[in-house]
């Protein structure tokens, strides 16, 4: 398995990323804000580090979504997806 490392001391795998996406042009929606909202309230946020988040990965894990919030920037990520 291959895994992706998302900051200070959280990895996850690779297989069960649904998406990365870039926390300040994806927030523009309306829609996005709403979900983030949603997955806050469910307790499906899960911040990695105490910097200021920059990035956030969708991860389903068996049908149970979360989303990690990141200090890294997609491009650093999906770089260390492609090593």
């Amino acid at each position: 398995m291959k895994y992706l490392h998302l900051g200070k001391d959280t990895s996850i795998e690779i297989q069960n990323i649904v998406g990365i996406f870039d926390l300040d042009t994806s927030t523009v929606s309306k829609h996005t804000r709403e979900f983030l909202s949603i997955c806050e309230k469910e307790n499906r946020i899960v911040n990695v580090s105490y910097e200021l988040p920059k990035s956030y990965i969708l991860y389903d894990f068996s049908g149970e979504y979360s989303i990690y919030l990141s200090p890294l920037n997609t491009a650093t990520l999906i770089k260390r997806m492609s090593e």
